[in-house]
């Protein structure tokens, strides 16, 4: 049975904390997510995961959140937005790929049997129909064809698994890291809504669900602190975890925790074939349920529950954030599966962040690693979802005119300018955006803002090209900016990952000169390991710290091919693509002679380069004008000759007859969806490509093939159908 637990991470509102700094940010994680490079993407990505890491711990082991729900939430949309564009960009700490926090010292730990996931996030109904539309799509079901779902108010308070052998309560734990727990089987025992047996149920069953405290029972337990001068819980959601994660149970037993049960993990038998009518299971053995969970036939019944348990927000009692989704029929969740730790068959749509309205102070220009010149907001600080801000987001200059890349008007037309009286919003952005202007309070002496047509760090001019919706600087590696963010890339973690090399001492080896260029680090030794200037006598450094930087530099010197590529910051090309790209050529000889060979982006290089699965013509374009260029090919060159690059070694899967076979499939299927059928070819160790050519293997013609069965006859590829192609992974 799938293991229905699944919970969005949440953060409640606690203090002003997390401000977004009036000072210059950087700007990887100002740009909107639809103008982000690849390159940048990355950056930004490594920003999150590291402020989201710190969130996790703080919320879940010290109980005390250091930023709003606004904030995370914030956070954890644009890392996931900026993911869903450059899902190949997904980092292996990548927030998505943890839950919760590691389980603290002062507990034992429990392993949960089925890990305890988290969910994505909608904020807009519109997103609740696009999580719909992409459920039909992947089970192959027609627009016709109605899914039914469960939704229900999400609690905000502090998950808890119950496991019960043959009736009796056995273990309890919290979700931790999602893999491993805290053992807080005797606190639980403490709580009223917890059954410390059951009738009737299986041999084996584990209950999930959330402690939460109600508003009442939090100002009742809130007096007491007060009355005696100390200080007071932040809200119920801290009392609750709080409580419930106390070493001495006495202390737990007089908390008035509450618990809700809506999910399983480990289970001997079905609780039943839906969603639905497991939840009523679990309420038959003794379980408090949410009263408001209601079945819904299709998104535009969920959007409407959610807007009624909205409107009863504030009557309820006790915290809740959203609603979730679940799509009832337990063997449509089988089928759907999950994406990394997140499932294809549940949401959590959350209520919107708050607005606030400020005074716009000034308009920044920062220049980005590619060159993008990307506008920011100075604000005059101001609390949005409890986060004081002073920044804002302002995407292009046709944003800021009152116009989308289309041309569309935005915000009734109205442009931005300075001493402007703006309304800013978080919903779903790390630094804010601006939603709307009151032109009632128009300074009248304000005039219209003039982008800059030059760059602001190097006097270059900006250039615009067609289509493009960003001006950038052509400077490249003469513009400081766009050098020390290459430089920065370099180093990070997922490209060389220089141990001691950061961000900082990135900054302050390129302002001294000593690093210009990616070569400069291999050759660093050399030049200030001796002499009148040597790096163990500057400021911060030591004999030994310098050595270390030595030796970790001379480590990186042997990089696999698929790091190298990532570390040279192509636009376009992240970490996920700059893998596929090794994989496909193997070392960089052959990479090497096939961007020359593809130099014209035409001819059978160019056809080979954009046949690899993912590789459209854009990303395609990047990657060879990079080696086109004779500037950056020629740093390309000076840095591979200080390095000893490893060829990238192909998977081997044992046992697969498609193992390392390029397969491509056109047409309808009709006994699964063609991402399915993608997913289980790729792991069966087989490369998907979207076009036909010599290289190809296999073709898999659905009924309504066309073009691309044709050229497969043509050069003798084989072709199965859909019964034919199962027959032949059947046993593998």
């Amino acid at each position: 049975m799938v293991a229905a637990y699944l919970d969005a991470d949440r953060r409640e509102p606690n203090r002003q904390v997390g401000e977004v700094s009036s000072e210059k940010t950087n700007t990887d994680t100002e740009i909107d997510v639809d103008h982000l490079t690849e390159a940048e993407a990355k950056t930004a990505l490594a920003v999150l995961a590291d402020r989201l890491s710190a969130a996790n711990a703080a919320y879940y082991i010290k109980d005390a959140p250091e930023m709003s729900d606004a904030a995370f939430d914030a956070l954890k949309r644009r890392n996931a937005e900026i993911e869903a564009r450059f899902p190949k960009l997904k980092r292996a700490d990548s927030p998505t790929e943890q839950v919760g926090a590691a389980p603290a010292s002062g507990f034992g730990k429990i392993a949960h049997r089925v890990p305890m996931l988290s969910l994505a996030n909608a904020f807009t109904d519109d997103d609740v129909f696009e999580f719909d539309a992409s459920v039909r799509k992947y089970l192959g079901l027609g627009s016709e064809t109605m899914v039914d779902y469960t939704a229900e108010p999400k609690i905000d308070g502090l998950s808890l698994s119950l496991r019960y052998e043959k009736g009796e309560l056995t273990e309890a734990a919290t979700r931790g890291d999602g893999s491993v727990g805290e053992n807080v089987i005797s606190n639980a025992r403490t709580i009223d809504d917890i059954p410390h047996t059951l009738d009737g149920a299986p041999d084996v069953l584990e209950v999930r669900g959330e402690v939460y405290m109600s508003h009442a029972d939090f100002e009742r337990l809130n007096e007491k602190p007060m009355g005696r001068g100390e200080k007071p819980f932040a809200n119920p959601r801290n009392a609750a975890a709080g409580s419930l994660r106390q070493l001495d149970a006495e202390i737990t037993r007089a908390r008035p925790l509450r618990f809700f049960a809506y999910a399983w993990g480990d289970v001997s038998a079905p609780l039943s074939e839906t969603q639905s009518g497991a939840i009523a299971r679990l309420e038959e053995l003794g379980f408090c349920v949410n009263p408001l969970m209601r079945k819904c036939s299709g998104p535009a019944q969920m959007v409407t529950h959610y807007a009624q348990i909205e409107e009863q927000r504030a009557t309820l009692g006790y915290d809740i954030d959203g609603v979730v989704y679940k799509v009832d029929d337990l063997a449509l969740q089988r089928r759907l599966g999950f994406r990394s730790t997140t499932p294809r068959w549940a949401i959590a749509h959350k209520f919107p962040a708050e607005l606030a309205w400020t005074t716009l102070e000034g308009i920044d220009i920062q220049v980005g690693r590619t060159g993008a010149l990307s506008p920011v907001a100075r604000l005059a600080p101001v609390t949005v979802g409890g986060v004081v801000v002073s920044n804002a987001t302002l995407h292009n200059e046709d944003y800021i005119r009152g116009f989308d890349s289309k041309g569309a008007e935005i915000r009734g037309g109205k442009d931005i300018r300075i001493g402007d009286w703006v309304q800013v919003y978080r919903a779903g952005d790390v630094i804010p955006k601006v939603a709307d202007v009151d032109l009632s309070k128009r300074p009248p002496d304000a005039s219209p803002f003039r982008f800059p047509d030059t760059c602001p760090e190097c006097g270059s001019d900006a250039v615009r090209e067609p289509g493009d919706a960003v001006r950038r600087c052509p400077g490249g590696l003469i513009c400081p900016a766009q050098a020390v963010e290459k430089l920065k890339h370099l180093v990070s973690r997922g490209a060389f990952d220089i141990d001691g090399l950061g961000a900082k001492q990135v900054e302050q080896f390129y302002a001294d000169g000593w690093i210009r260029e990616p070569a400069d680090i291999f050759t660093l030794k050399e030049r200030y390991a001796d002499g009148l200037q040597q790096l163990k006598n500057r400021e911060g450094w030591g004999e030994k710290s310098a050595a270390a930087l030595f030796d970790a530099i001379e480590d990186k010197r042997r990089i696999p091919l698929a790091r190298l590529i990532f570390g040279l910051g192509i636009r376009h090309v992240g970490e996920a693509a700059s893998s596929l790209v090794a994989h496909h050529y193997g070392s960089w000889e052959a990479l090497l002679q096939a961007m020359e060979d593809a130099r014209t982006q035409e001819g059978p290089a160019w056809d080979d380069l954009i046949s690899i699965d993912g590789m459209g013509s854009v990303m395609a374009g990047s990657l060879v004008s990079a080696f086109a260029q004779e500037a950056e090919r020629a740093s390309i060159m000076r840095l591979v000759a200080q390095l000893d690059v490893q060829d990238s070694v192909r998977t081997d899967t044992h046992d697969s007859p498609v193992a390392g076979k390029t397969v491509v499939f056109t047409g309808t299927l009709e006994k699964m969806t063609r991402a399915e059928a993608k997913a289980r070819a790729e792991r069966l160790g087989a490369k998907v490509s979207g076009s036909v050519s010599a290289k190809t293997d296999i073709l898999v013609a659905g009924p309504g093939a066309g073009s691309k069965a044709t050229k497969a006859a043509e050069l003798g590829v084989e072709t199965l159908d859909e019964d034919g192609w199962l027959a032949l992974i059947a046993d593998a």
